[in-house]
């Protein structure tokens, strides 16, 4: 069996590909948490930074990707078009509870100093779940289709990003106004969700792929991921617009372009590295992978919340990285603990119990 199919169906170039970005996510949150205002002008903070602002868009291209296998295993085992609609848009529910519980977690560990307002902060969470719900509707598709139809998408959500960003949303409730219009402080539909339509026409083609000719698929990949990287640079620099306003880092169409052609690098280096470098034994990127959500729940709370106060803003670029390196330690030391947690409890209960057996299929 291929490796990159390995590990009972899971495709272990998109699991390698998640555990990077949680990775370069927890180094870029502990050095914009706990280095010193004075030395945030250094050259390690700045990349530091300018690699952290990936992981959000891989998470959401990876959220449209499986997406769009949900779409298609649920087409394949002939379940009928409410049902489809209804398993989508059960996935967008599941995404916006999580985000909900997490905002009132963090709301609550961090009062008095909270305000009411901070529960309804759109994050990234938010923004999966409006974009899985508004994009289910390619369910009604074939997988060619989504293939085509998540491309156009995506590009009409990035290209519509400065438009949007120029309406008058004076009127529009602020909660609302959140979730779609482009601002610096929150994960709004325009232009992040652009990501998600980009995962779904990638994972509708994976699945239209064979195992033979998924390699060279990722090999196109690779090119148009280059393409897309000059291109977009090449566009930046441009003494005019097709915009009559347009931020680069806030809604530029140009900007997500040069984002998806690094997401699909990392995907072609992922896929890779899974097939032919790593060993066929336990990976440490890809264990942060499988428990990516569990791992960016507790970091925040660690990273941004009370327990580590006395980090904050204090350490110098040297031991801001020691600290990265501690919290992606103990982050990793806790997604082995999920993990086996199941397999752990079982052992321990042989022990107390050496006579009794214990279905560990069932669970129970």
């Amino acid at each position: 069996m291929s490796r990159a199919h390995s590990s009972g169906g899971r495709l272990a170039f998109i699991d390698w590909t998640r555990g990077l970005a949680a990775i370069i996510m927890l180094q870029g949150h502990v050095f914009h948490s706990f280095t010193k205002p004075e030395q945030q002008s250094s050259t390690i903070y700045t990349l530091s930074q300018f690699v952290g602002g990936m992981p959000p868009a891989v998470f959401l291209f990876l959220t449209g990707m499986t997406l769009a296998f949900l779409m298609e295993s649920q087409a394949r085992r002939g379940v009928n078009l409410l049902g489809r609609v209804v398993a989508s848009l059960k996935r967008a529910r599941y995404l916006l509870a999580i985000a909900f519980l997490f905002r009132i977690q963090l709301w609550l560990t961090g009062l008095p100093q909270t305000q009411w307002r901070d529960l309804f902060r759109v994050d990234i969470l938010n923004c999966m779940g409006l974009a899985v719900a508004l994009l289910s509707v390619l369910v009604v598709c074939s997988t060619v289709q989504r293939a085509y139809l998540g491309f156009f998408v995506g590009c009409m959500i990035a290209g519509m990003a400065p438009v949007v960003s120029q309406w008058d949303w004076s009127a529009v409730p602020s909660i609302l106004r959140s979730y779609f219009a482009p601002d610096y402080q929150f994960f709004a539909f325009f232009p992040w969700a652009a990501f998600v339509g980009f995962g779904i026409s990638a994972g509708s083609i994976v699945r239209l792929l064979g195992r033979d000719q998924l390699e060279r698929a990722v090999q196109h990949a690779a090119i148009l991921g280059f393409a897309l990287i000059l291109g977009g640079q090449y566009c930046a620099n441009l003494p005019f617009s097709i915009y009559p306003k347009a931020d680069f880092w806030l809604n530029s169409p140009v900007l997500i372009a040069i984002k998806l052609g690094v997401i699909l690098l990392m995907l072609a280096w992922a896929y890779l590295w899974t097939e032919y470098g790593a060993s066929r034994e336990w990976s440490w990127v890809r264990q942060f992978g499988t428990t990516s959500l569990l791992v960016y729940w507790v970091h925040t709370e660690l990273v941004y919340g009370r327990w580590l106060y006395f980090w904050k803003g204090s350490l110098s670029v040297a031991q801001a990285c020691i600290a990265a390196v501690a919290v992606v330690l103990l982050m990793l030391a806790l997604s082995v603990i999920r993990t086996n947690w199941r397999n752990w409890r079982y052992v321990r209960l042989s022990f107390v119990y050496p006579f009794c057996e214990f279905d560990t299929a069932a669970g129970d």
